[in-house]
């Protein structure tokens, strides 16, 4: 027969690593999808980072 294990809890310091990384991703996917050069307008270097990214993932842009 076998013994059921009860799961241990998940340390904080885990945790505390998607915490920070999830929005972080979710915001670099914004800055390239969806902003369309409205966020990105702080030096053209970055616009046209923003710009390139969203033609290399295929999202329309103009």
């Amino acid at each position: 027969m076998r013994e059921l294990s009860v799961s241990q809890p998940v340390p904080l310091s885990h945790l505390a690593r998607w915490l920070v990384a999830v929005p972080l991703l979710l915001l670099v996917a914004y800055l390239v999808t969806f902003d369309q050069g409205v966020v990105s307008q702080a030096g053209d270097y970055l616009h046209e980072l923003m710009h390139d990214g969203r033609h290399l993932l295929g999202v329309p842009c103009h």
